[in-house]
């Protein structure tokens, strides 16, 4: 069995589809985090990945969804305005909520929908288990530079050093970076690293200690852009699908 790990699908579920139908079979698939916002289909996007009980570490849009969406749940349940611009929302979150059927887009705001308590439900599970999801993962991979291989959303040697303080600054500094980080990791540290979060322009950027997999599948109408990518972690390929058809593509 190889890992395959997918970067950044921001809620472009067409292209994980036809993704994953490139990637070889019996292939473990592993994902960087930030599963949705942005794209039109995040709900169908975190339901693939639970349902097929895959490997996936947290993102920071998954952060987002966490503080924001339960805002939006505690908004709802009490009968509130609903808040129509946050940090959240403006990153891609409106796309998620109407992915969810939570909402719908009238003058370009947010109107709850009339039988919003029957969807809701499938919201806030979801946040339960984003909740879980953990900040890095570290493979059982054979990768050809024999090194250990660690899955985040942001490039993590440069804290490396501090996974497993008890020191309430350094807990947050390397929380911080993992999900925040846009800085590219020197070769500091005994590890090969998978991560996303900052788009790649034409393909992956790869080094002998890192890949950054994320190559900007939502940004469609940008050149170079608007694929999602997966690397396979024994072989060392990378395998790119758009949400286009094959024969669109073609």
């Amino acid at each position: 069995m190889n890992y395959c790990v997918i970067g950044d699908v921001h809620g472009e579920y067409q292209a994980l589809l036809n993704l994953t139908s490139k990637i070889p079979k019996k292939s473990e698939l592993v994902f960087v985090g930030d599963l949705i916002d942005r794209g039109e289909q995040s709900a169908h996007v975190v339901r693939f990945v639970r349902e097929h009980n895959l490997l996936c570490v947290k993102g920071n849009h998954e952060i987002m969804m966490i503080e924001y969406g339960s805002q939006f749940i505690d908004d709802i349940k009490n009968n509130r305005v609903l808040t129509q611009d946050n940090m959240w929302l403006s990153h891609g979150g409106r796309e998620t909520l109407v992915s969810y059927g939570l909402v719908h887009i009238e003058d370009n705001k947010m109107v709850p929908h009339v039988f919003i308590e029957e969807f809701i439900f499938q919201f806030e599970d979801d946040i339960e288990w984003m909740k879980k999801l953990p900040i890095y993962l570290e493979l059982d991979a054979n990768h050809p530079s024999h090194r250990k291989v660690v899955v985040s959303h942001s490039a993590i040697a440069p804290v490396w050093k501090m996974k497993e303080s008890k020191e309430l600054e350094e807990i947050k500094k390397f929380t911080d970076v993992v999900l925040w980080g846009r800085t590219k990791p020197m070769d500091i540290e005994p590890i090969f690293n998978i991560f996303g979060h900052t788009p790649q322009q034409y393909s992956a950027d790869m080094h002998g200690h890192y890949i950054n997999i994320d190559t900007g599948c939502y940004k469609k109408h940008d050149k170079g852009y608007g694929v999602l990518s997966a690397y396979c972690v024994e072989t060392g390929e990378v395998y790119s699908a758009s949400d286009l058809s094959y024969a669109e593509a073609s």
